[in-house]
């Protein structure tokens, strides 16, 4: 685990966090299954490409095609701005902060946290995925089950209703004020400038500038802590919820939702355990039909 926790921290210093790919993503993941489990025979770590590998192409696919996602209709841009000023009396939330936190020129403390934050949306669903898969299996397939429902809801918005973020709103003038988009302005203060470099490429190249709607940023934090709140006691419970309102501090301050965004995110989670919980709980009443015939 030292060698690939060694391999790994060279990697994203030289290269960047690995983001943009889930296949490099994944291959990083199951190195680190490998190594963790290392006097386990070859078979057994293949196992990990069986139960893996058709999920990640699925990764990918969803990659790609968010990116087209935008070529059926035109981006909505004006009734989010207007729901945020409904929302908090007249004000955006994104102006509000980066009028009161921001320095264009100067890095803040606060934002090499939100460049953290923002990067663990990238890895904490993935890996938490992984230590499911070599711990509990059931577990992990039903994190998986909700994982990708919530992927595809999330997709098929995107194409019904490609919506602005609030940097996109400001560089083409429908927002007055002046907001940029500064997730990974924290990678500089701390050295990582090749991470920070790796995440702007991804947000240029491979990403949809007007996929806000829903945020998966918040929503896939929220989904990682929902699956486990019941199973850990409430005195956990905000420890593991400041992850997401975290999460929702970093997209709204660094320009790349409104929290109309996060709200219908929220909503998504929701509506996707209760979809979801429902089809699984179907299966086993069926199941147990079944066995009893």
């Amino acid at each position: 685990m030292l060698v690939w926790a060694a391999l790994f921290a060279v990697g994203t210093y030289f290269i960047g966090v690995p983001t943009s790919d889930p296949l490099i993503a994944f291959g990083w993941l199951w190195l680190a299954t490998i190594a963790w489990r290392s006097d386990l025979p070859w078979k057994q770590h293949l196992l990990f490409l069986r139960d893996w590998l058709p999920i990640s192409l699925l990764l990918v696919v969803y990659n790609v095609s968010r990116g087209y996602a935008d070529d059926l209709f035109a981006p909505h841009v004006t009734e989010l701005i207007n729901t945020d000023r409904t929302l908090f009396g007249g004000h955006v939330p994104t102006v509000w902060l980066q009028q009161h936190l921001y320095q264009r020129g100067v890095v803040q403390w606060w934002e090499v946290v939100v460049s953290l934050v923002y990067v663990s949306h990238f890895l904490a669903v993935p890996t938490i995925g992984v230590v499911l898969w070599l711990r509990r299996r059931e577990q992990w397939a039903r994190f998986m089950r909700r994982w990708f429902t919530l992927s595809v809801a999330g997709l098929v918005t995107y194409f019904l209703y490609p919506a602005a973020p609030p940097w996109w709103a400001a560089k083409f003038g429908y927002l007055t004020d002046h907001v940029e988009r500064i997730s990974t302005n924290g990678w500089n203060a701390i050295g990582l400038h090749s991470a920070g470099n790796t995440l702007n490429a991804l947000q240029v190249e491979a990403s949809n500038p007007v996929a806000a709607m829903p945020s998966l940023h918040t929503a896939y934090a929220l989904m990682a802590v929902a699956f486990f709140l019941p199973m850990v006691g409430r005195r956990w419970w905000p420890l593991l919820l400041a992850y997401p309102l975290a999460m929702t501090f970093t997209l709204v301050y660094s320009g790349e939702h409104y929290v109309i965004d996060v709200l219908v995110g929220w909503a998504y989670v929701g509506a996707v355990f209760l979809l979801v919980g429902a089809a699984e709980r179907a299966w086993r009443r069926r199941a147990v039909s079944s066995s009893r015939d």
